[in-house]
């Protein structure tokens, strides 16, 4: 892979008027933008996810969805339809190779929602090729993929977003803003958790893929594995060999909140207990339990709710412990603790952190200004690390030191050769 990053096509995308504290600007008013002023966008895997990718970027008048790619037939005619629904004037080139996406000079942002194992090599080459980048989560597969998508993105000077629709809303900011502000004193202890895992999926015989469908381009760096219908759309995420299971698919949601509030630092353990399913081919966690010492912090992940006021109500959330409180909250709920009196909200704590603008519209935003977004690519990637660790542990069922300097495991080869992942050729991971 050594393609060149273009010059932007028009200087009008780095002459965007900045905000407060070097924010853009909220811009919604983009009616009567000129053809020749939109940012082209190309997107890559049109499922579930795809689909909102369309629907969100069709809706913004100063961008113009270009192309599409998918490696289902019947998947990419229903993106086409979907698209032209939105927007009748569209006419999108259709792929099923992202390659030849990648070689076009006139698409600005591709957005990326293929399986996992997809999405480091996708983003490298969109970085290569002068693109930007709206990636689905998890940011990779591995923890190495994650690193080198940054040395490239700084390499190639780009611009990411992780698809962390939840960061942009009002309550995690709020939540930022209350822990920040010291109201619950020095926090300790963090409790993060997400119901649910894993279900076996019992046992299918393989099957001969659709004629509609490309398995070997789906299955592309992965290991090469016979076609059955739960190791593709769907549930994919139940097999390592293409992501975490739901650990992998939440972790980012959740732990979103703690990074933006707390900036933890100094990681040096990871102990993770936990189950496969023993009622089909599916082995990613039926549960996973994980406990994190950073500096200054502990950090616990739990399948179940914590013994905390409100948890038991909330499938999936967050609770701070602090000298002087505690606050619980999931993605739009909050219940703070101090003193004995519980609240939603402290009026004495004003706003301090800028509001988003909206999640898509920060990263087209930020495309113009060609200043990083809130979920930018160096946040993604310290959020996203523990959660590829605390699989490692899962795996070898053992506890993990690790040295957050350095970021490998001491003296423990069998840990750091899970850090990465050999690529089944023809593809590879780029060296920088």
């Amino acid at each position: 892979m050594s393609l060149k990053p273009k010059t932007n096509r028009r200087n009008f995308l780095k002459t965007t008027g900045m905000g407060i504290m070097g924010f853009p600007l909220i811009l919604n008013g983009f009616s009567g933008v000129a053809p020749s002023d939109k940012i082209r966008v190309a997107h890559i895997g049109t499922g579930n996810m795809g689909g909102s990718h369309i629907r969100w970027f069709s809706a913004f008048p100063d961008a113009e969805t270009v192309a599409l790619c998918d490696v289902d037939e019947l998947r990419l005619a229903n993106a086409r339809k979907l698209l032209v629904a939105n927007n009748s004037s569209a006419n999108p080139e259709l792929y099923s190779d992202f390659r030849r996406i990648i070689e076009r000079k006139d698409i600005d942002v591709i957005t990326c929602a293929t399986p996992d194992h997809w999405h480091a090599l996708v983003a490298i080459m969109a970085f290569e090729s002068g693109k930007d980048v709206y990636g689905e989560k998890p940011l990779s597969f591995t923890a190495k993929e994650g690193k080198v998508m940054l040395q490239s993105l700084k390499k190639h000077d780009r611009i990411f977003q992780l698809g962390t629709q939840i960061h942009a809303g009002d309550n995690y900011h709020r939540v930022a803003e209350i822990i920040q502000s010291g109201a619950l004193g020095k926090i300790h202890t963090v409790r993060l958790w997400k119901t649910g895992g894993t279900s076996g999926l019992g046992f299918p015989p393989n099957e001969t893929p659709p004629a509609t469908l490309d398995w070997d381009m789906w299955l592309g760096p992965a290991p090469y594995a016979e076609y059955t219908p739960v190791k593709c759309h769907g549930t994919y995420r139940s097999f390592f060999d293409y992501s975490g299971g739901v650990f992998a698919d939440f972790w980012c949601h959740i732990a979103d909140i703690m990074y933006m509030s707390l900036h933890p630092k100094g990681l040096s353990s990871i102990d993770a207990r936990g189950d496969i399913p023993n009622d089909g081919i599916a082995d990613t966690p039926k549960w996973i339990d994980v406990d994190f010492k950073f500096k200054d912090l502990d950090v616990y992940w739990t399948t179940t709710p914590p013994d905390v006021p409100g948890a038991d109500k909330m499938g999936i959330g967050a609770h701070f412990e602090g000298e002087k409180g505690t606050l619980t909250c999931d993605y739009d709920k909050r219940i703070i603790s101090i003193g004995g009196e519980t609240t939603h909200d402290l009026s004495e704590v004003a706003q301090s952190i800028p509001r988003s603008p909206g999640h898509q519209r920060n990263f087209l935003d930020a495309v113009k200004s060609r200043i990083q977004p809130e979920s930018n690519l160096e946040y993604a990637r310290e959020m996203t690390l523990p959660m590829h660790l605390a699989l490692i542990s899962f795996r070898l069922k053992r506890k993990l030191q690790w040295d957050s300097h350095k970021e490998e495991f001491i003296n423990d080869p069998a840990a750091n050769f899970l850090l990465s992942r050999e690529y089944r050729s023809p593809w590879s991971l780029p060296v920088y």
